[in-house]
């Protein structure tokens, strides 16, 4: 009588698993976010060139670099000619975070400047007296979808 049972290293789970499939590599690696901040890349580098005047700026809007011990998720290889050490730096492009509450006051301050340019424009418009110029005060959007419309 032959023994013709797989042995129990041939019979797993890895051996009959579905192969995986490939996945395109995102271009910029992903960061399991901390609560209360906000993350973005700032660009340190553009075709080789450092780029010190747009991370300066950043900075002193209160972004600040990501330390790769703080999200090793996210670490690629290092950059030995890199300035910033132990930051997460791919492409010439810094990953930094702010706290939530600053991302807020920003928005908020760049939509009153929108509204405010606005209200400037049509402003500008209600001062002409031009009968050429047609004016509307009830201002509509519509959006068109084959045969019929949508209005708001």
């Amino acid at each position: 009588m032959s023994d013709t049972r797989t042995t129990r290293d041939a019979a797993t789970r890895e051996k009959t698993e579905r192969p995986k499939r490939w996945q395109r590599a995102s271009l910029l690696p992903d960061v399991n976010a901390e609560e209360g901040y906000a993350y973005r890349y700032i660009r340190t580098s553009v075709m080789g060139n450092a780029d010190p005047m747009n991370v300066s700026a950043k900075f002193r809007e209160g972004w600040e670099p990501v330390n790769a011990s703080e999200h090793p998720e996210a670490y690629v290889m290092a950059d030995p000619n890199s300035r910033f050490k132990d930051s997460i730096e791919s492409g010439g492009l810094l990953l930094c975070k702010i706290p939530q509450e600053f991302v807020e006051q920003r928005d908020d301050h760049f939509r009153k400047q929108t509204e405010d340019a606005v209200a400037s424009v049509d402003n500008n418009f209600m001062r002409e007296s031009d009968p050429r110029m047609p004016l509307f005060k009830d201002k509509k959007t519509s959006v068109t979808f084959g045969k019929g419309n949508i209005k708001s």
